[in-house]
């Protein structure tokens, strides 16, 4: 119970990953902060039957005024914000002359300025008490490149930046900050990129499956939200106090190439 007393908060957390991250984080004793527009009271539930306190807000993270209300709510109901999972995220697949602008605003908006907005909020508070983690859910996409999703290479390249500065700002502190950088993991968001491509080219979603898979990760093995969770604990441990600044692949190999 190595987060007793903390509490977390995680955005995008009502399925997916971020529901994975905030389960393991509970279960080493962390209070939970949920935020998402997904299945908010199953999730809650999820989290309280591992015997911690959680609270939902529904804040749109591309409006900066509503981060402001939900980080406000998180110091209301539990002091501070102790560990800070930056996980929101959208997707939209398009080449670049064809991207809808108002598709590029609102990927830029969640995927990357939400996680500025959380992040300068919880500092003060995390130097205060000389503790504090940042995770910021990046992507292999942090590090590089797919045609036709400009928009998030954009902004998860941003947030491996963001992350690396937060770092240098905080180096003497006891709050660090870092990004998990996943390959394809099996979440609703990328069920819908197998489900499409099957549907475009003809095959069944099995064979897309495949397809996706061979031609990025070379484990031809899904990342487990489990896996993550198990990283995003470690980051928050004692054993990762000097660890500042990381863009860690969780991607079966896939940046490797």
């Amino acid at each position: 119970m190595m987060l007793q007393g903390k509490t977390a908060l995680v955005t995008g957390s009502t399925s997916g990953i971020g529901l994975g991250i905030a389960k393991a984080l509970a279960q080493q004793g962390a209070n939970l902060v949920l935020n998402g527009f997904g299945d908010a009271d199953g999730a809650l539930a999820e989290i309280r039957a591992l015997g911690v306190k959680a609270e939902y807000h529904g804040a749109d993270m591309s409006k900066a005024s509503q981060i402001e209300d939900m980080m406000a709510f998180a110091a209301s109901k539990f002091g501070r914000v102790d560990v800070l999972v930056n996980n929101a995220g959208i997707q939209h697949v398009a080449k670049v002359e064809d991207f809808p602008p108002e598709k590029w605003d609102a990927i830029i908006a969640i995927n990357l300025s939400s996680a500025f907005h959380t992040t300068r909020l919880a500092i003060p508070a995390m130097r205060e008490a000389n503790w504090g983690r940042i995770v910021n859910i990046a992507s292999a996409h942090g590090l590089v490149a797919s045609a036709q999703k400009s928009a998030y290479v954009a902004a998860k390249h941003g947030i491996v930046g963001l992350t690396k500065a937060v770092a240098l700002e905080t180096a003497t502190t006891g709050v660090t900050c870092n990004a998990i950088c996943p390959g394809w993991v099996l979440t609703p968001l990328v069920q819908k990129q197998i489900d499409d491509r099957a549907a475009r080219e003809g095959i069944t979603v099995e064979q897309a499956n495949n397809d996706l898979l061979g031609e990025k990760q070379p484990s031809l093995q899904f990342t487990t939200v489990e896996q993550l969770g198990g990283l995003a604990v470690f980051l928050c441990s004692p054993a990762a106090d000097q660890v500042r600044g990381v863009a860690w692949a969780m991607d079966g190999g896939w940046t490797a190439q």
